[in-house]
């Protein structure tokens, strides 16, 4: 059945035992070359991913707005303002997304040089 209990140099071979099969398991798994395009996500998870950015953008612009009109008693004004502030954040990072779908595994998005 089960072995007594073990002392630190059984658990100090058991470590080298480990490192060993680790090192051999890396050298028969085969290893990519050259570049490859990001992991492959299927569209409705991209899709799904921009929807709830977008979503969340104005979830947290109508919760924003809608405090600071109660703190402050201008009924719709703030909330309205700050959905529209989510609005376009909620873009801005669908388009962030978006960008990041064509670059390779490893590498920044380009940004643009004004």
């Amino acid at each position: 059945m089960a072995e007594g209990p073990r002392n630190g140099a059984d658990k100090g071979k058991d470590a080298e035992r480990l490192r060993d099969l680790e090192e051999r398991l890396s050298q028969l798994a085969p290893t990519p070359e050259g570049e490859r395009p990001k992991a492959s996500y299927d569209q409705a998870h991209i899709a799904w991913r921009m929807v709830i950015e977008l979503v969340v953008g104005m979830g947290l612009g109508f919760g924003i707005g809608f405090g600071l009109d109660y703190l402050f008693g201008t009924t719709p004004f703030l909330m309205i303002l700050f959905i529209f502030l989510g609005f376009a954040a909620g873009i801005k990072t669908m388009m962030r997304t978006a960008s990041e779908l064509g670059s390779k595994t490893g590498t920044a998005p380009e940004k643009k040089r004004d």
